[in-house]
């Protein structure tokens, strides 16, 4: 009998649109192209049941869930359709989850905010995602808060740094909840691509002399990151997790770098790497990926739910150390591909702790 997973999402933006259609389009037992496992740990992606939300936007407060997650600013596209699923969309606090440009962009809603911990215990949640807008350090705090005291487990989807952060590691642990995190990893996208990159000419002897990543899009994530004040933990996931393939210190650049409209919610990346081979000849190397942004790390956050589930069923707190490496740019513990994905099989099948 399958395991269900009760989960409240926290930011109802593209990130969120495309859990929820996910676990929907995947719900015919065939093969499931672009999910690692369709079936993991007796859990389906159709287990994934969506139980409270919050946002702060007009648009979207108010609204079934189902709707919200089509509401305007969202952008990316549609690939389920999404029955009526009985969450209405609630108002957390703002706290700096609106940044200066996104709050040029969207309507507040003027209802007042709900009790987060409060909600989470009435709607019998598992964990809490946080899918806040990047550069919300206070306002995915909050959260994290808010799911210590309902005694839920915590997944931190953006670049703050909670699951990675020694006192909150301590929180959750004193308080016997899980937590993973942080900055979500795409399945297929400019982190994991970039380090993996780095790896491989690592590996095969290579010297990088310098390297950088350009990333642009056109939904309001990218538009909320051109306040440059609320890019530095987002810069310091992305470049931590291309540093921690190579043992020598390489001049590079990553991170956002420009928001274009017409683009929706397309981002395109650029990966740029110089450096030497055998009898010091020069090596260059470029790269353009493009992807629809918000369903590259769906699939992840699939997984990254349902191990959480895992965690919370073996009664297991504090930072999922192989989850997190798996599923997040920046985890408590940074690993190669093949190895994060290896731990985290053995987390599944009970061969490691977390």
């Amino acid at each position: 009998m399958s395991k269900k997973v009760r989960v409240a999402i926290a930011g109802v933006g593209n990130c969120a649109s495309a859990l929820v259609q996910g676990t929907r389009f995947y719900n015919n037992g065939e093969e499931a192209i672009g999910l690692a496992y369709y079936n993991l740990d007796g859990m389906k992606p159709s287990d994934i049941e969506f139980v409270a939300a919050f946002d702060v936007a007009e648009s979207k407060v108010g609204k079934d869930l189902s709707e919200a997650i089509f509401a305007y600013p969202n952008n990316t596209l549609k690939i389920a359709d999404v029955e009526p699923l009985g969450v209405k969309v609630e108002k957390g606090k703002i706290l700096d989850g609106v940044g200066r440009h996104l709050s040029n962009a969207i309507k507040l809603s003027n209802t007042t905010p709900v009790e987060i911990s409060k909600r989470l215990r009435e709607s019998k949640a598992d964990l809490l995602i946080s899918y806040l807008p990047v550069g919300s350090t206070e306002a995915t705090r909050y959260y994290a808060e808010q799911a210590l005291d309902a005694g839920v487990g915590f997944i931190n989807a953006i670049p703050v740094f909670i699951a990675s952060n020694s006192k909150w590691q301590q929180i959750f642990s004193e308080k016997g909840l899980p937590v993973a995190g942080d900055d979500v990893m795409s399945q297929l996208g400019a982190t994991v691509l970039h380090k993996t990159l780095v790896k491989l000419l690592v590996d095969r002897g290579v010297k990088i002399d310098q390297t950088y990543q350009l990333n642009i899009g056109g939904d309001m994530d990218f538009y909320n990151m051109l306040d440059e004040d609320r890019l530095k933990d987002k810069r310091e996931s992305k470049e931590s997790a291309v540093r921690a393939m190579v043992s020598y210190d390489v001049p590079m650049r990553i991170g956002p770098s420009d928001y274009v409209p017409f683009l929706d919610n397309t981002k395109v990346c650029y990966i740029h790497m110089k450096g030497r081979y055998f009898g010091n000849v020069p090596l260059e190397i470029d790269v353009k990926l493009n992807v629809i942004d918000a369903y590259n790390s769906a699939g992840v956050m699939i997984d990254a739910v349902r191990a959480m589930r895992v965690a919370l069923d073996r009664s297991i707190s504090g930072p999922l150390i192989s989850v997190s490496a798996y599923c997040f740019k920046h985890p408590p513990q940074q690993m190669p591909y093949n190895d994060a994905k290896k731990a985290f099989m053995e987390f599944i099948e009970n061969k490691r702790e977390r």
